[in-house]
Order: structure tokens, then sequence, then C-alpha cells
């Protein structure tokens, strides 16, 4: 796949500058192991139910990400209300 190449080269070039690559990734994806610092790998599905689970993969690392850093998490900051009155 040209994307999935293209990735790899980013990566690569993350990797080159010293950055910390966390990535989701498909569950037996070698490749990605090799040049990431921590992979959170998600069980093979049908490529249009993916997104779903990558999305509930990133939702429960900002909770917890959230929950060490002792935020609130009920009440963040620079939230806006917003009412609509018709």
């Amino acid at each position: 796949n040209a994307l999935y190449s293209k990735m790899i080269s980013n990566i690569q070039e993350i990797k080159a500058r010293n950055g910390k690559i966390i990535a989701i990734a498909t569950e037996g994806d070698q490749e990605i192991k090799e040049h990431c610092t921590d992979v959170i790998s998600l069980p093979k599905t049908d490529e249009v139910l993916y997104p779903f689970l990558a999305t509930i993969a990133v939702q429960l690392l900002a909770y917890h990400i959230a929950n060490l850093r002792e935020c609130d998490i009920d009440k963040p900051r620079n939230l806006a209300k917003s009412v609509t009155v018709e």
C-alpha cells in the first residue's frame, strides 16, 4: 500500500529526530513495532469498522493520561457552553 510505505517513511523521519512514537496498529504488524516506541494493538477487523476501534482506543488513552495528570475530567478547561434558543 502506497500510504503505508509513506507512513513508515514519516515514522522513520520522526525517529531520526529522536521523537517518541506511539502508534495504533493492527495486531501482528511487526514493521510498525520495529519503528515505534510504543504500539497500541487493535484486533484485525473489517476496514470499515477500524476507525470505531481506533476512536475508542484514543478516547481511553486520553482519559487515562488526564487522570495521571490529575486533570478535572468532568470540567475541562476552556470548555465553552453553548445554548441555542428558538
